[in-house]
């Protein structure tokens, strides 16, 4: 990765910044993440100083500086003032957010699989899964009144889903034949559970206790599939609920 910084060339002309970005963005995005990719390495800085250093027009700069203040990625201060009186209203510096620097990515996932491997060599399995229900207990506890208040299972899923939702898991639910699908669209953990699924199945057996009856688990994000889906069967008639193919488990 090149620095974005600008260097001085033979004849001490300075030279445009060479900022990486990914491939796959708009050019709309792609300058976007340049203009945060230069807050990151070198901020805070006016937006005069963004725009000559990426080498594009200062009502650009403000456009996307003003995007990612909107997003929450970009946070502003005032620039010290200089001279001995300071006068005139100081110059805004602009700088990113905790949530502005995640868009670079952070290397959390790794340390926890290193972390949990650490483990499972230290003091073996069982406690990788002891360490996998502490961490979903931490998770749904804070939600059990919300989600146990409702009676029947579809009503609690639907409750569970917006629990999971302000967890950052963006799940929801649907009606499929006579149960519900619980769908978590994102998984923070899906690059750790993808060695350890350890993590998933704790997760499973807690949906079933806070739903109160018992759930299957059929696609995962740590498997590569779209999304987090488990079903949840409808009680039947006789009180056993339905399986995903409409039958009644004993």
């Amino acid at each position: 990765m090149k620095k974005s910084g600008a260097s001085r060339q033979p004849d001490g002309e300075p030279r445009r910044p060479e900022v990486t970005v990914p491939a796959q963005l708009s050019t709309e995005g792609r300058t976007r993440h340049a203009v945060a990719r230069l807050l990151l390495e070198d901020g805070p800085m006016t937006a005069v100083v963004v725009a000559d250093r990426l080498g594009i027009s200062p009502t650009a700069v403000r456009r996307h500086l003003d995007a990612l203040l909107a997003d929450g990625e970009a946070e502003t201060r005032d620039a010290p003032r200089r001279g001995p009186r300071g006068r005139g209203r100081p110059a805004k510096l602009f700088l990113l957010t905790e949530a502005g620097r995640a868009r670079f990515g952070h290397a959390y996932d790794d340390l926890a699989v290193s972390a949990i491997r650490f483990l499972a060599e230290h003091a073996g399995e069982d406690a990788v899964r002891a360490f996998a229900e502490r961490r979903v207990a931490s998770l749904v506890e804070p939600h059990r009144s919300a989600v146990t208040a409702s009676g029947e299972p579809a009503r609690r899923a639907e409750a569970l889903a917006a629990a999971l939702t302000r967890e950052g898991y963006a799940a929801s639910t649907r009606q499929v034949g006579s149960g519900e699908q619980l769908c978590q669209h994102h998984c923070p953990v899906a690059h750790v559970a993808a060695e350890f699924p350890q993590l998933c199945e704790a997760e499973t057996e807690a949906f079933a206790a806070l739903l109160g009856t018992h759930v299957q688990r059929l696609a995962t994000i740590a498997r590569g599939d779209a999304a987090c889906t488990t079903h949840v069967p409808a009680e039947s008639p006789q009180g056993h609920p339905r399986t995903p193919d409409g039958g009644t488990s004993a």
